[in-house]
């Protein structure tokens, strides 16, 4: 399976971003608000600069105390993300999100961000793949 097919059977309309310089506070409002795990740091909604995830903003907040809430974005956020292609294949895509320990991945087309996905995607993709798979071979089996 391909990244592309996954973006294709996502639900949801496009990739949620902030602005560099918005407050955690901010963040955190939108994540509660969109029900989301992360969000896209991005001046203009296709560049990337960074990307923001609830553990980002509970680590903080560990560290600092709720003072922190009033800093901004930039300087918690995931500077170095890793991205993906609409033709890189899914089981790649998810053991490279498992190695290297991150939920989110945007997927860049052309140097733009099309789409955002999660390990949640590629697994429920994945699942809906071998099911596929068993019912074929079932249906192989039992002669229909």
């Amino acid at each position: 399976m391909l990244v592309s097919q996954i973006v294709r059977n996502k639900v949801g309309g496009g990739v949620v971003t902030l602005p560099p310089g918005s407050s955690l506070t901010q963040a955190a409002q939108m994540l509660s608000d969109k029900r989301i795990g992360a969000v896209v740091i991005s001046p203009d909604g296709t560049a990337v600069e960074g990307i923001l995830s609830e553990r980002d903003i509970v680590r903080e907040l560990g560290r600092r105390g709720a003072a922190c809430m009033a800093d901004t974005v930039d300087g918690v956020m995931t500077r170095n993300v890793f991205s993906c292609t609409p033709s890189d294949d899914a089981d790649m895509v998810l053991q490279t999100m498992t190695a290297k320990r991150f939920r989110h991945l945007p997927v860049m087309e052309d140097g733009k961000m099309i789409a955002l996905i999660s390990i949640g995607d590629v697994v429920a993709a994945r699942l809906s793949e071998l099911q596929l798979e068993k019912d074929a071979l079932t249906g192989m089996i039992a002669g229909y």
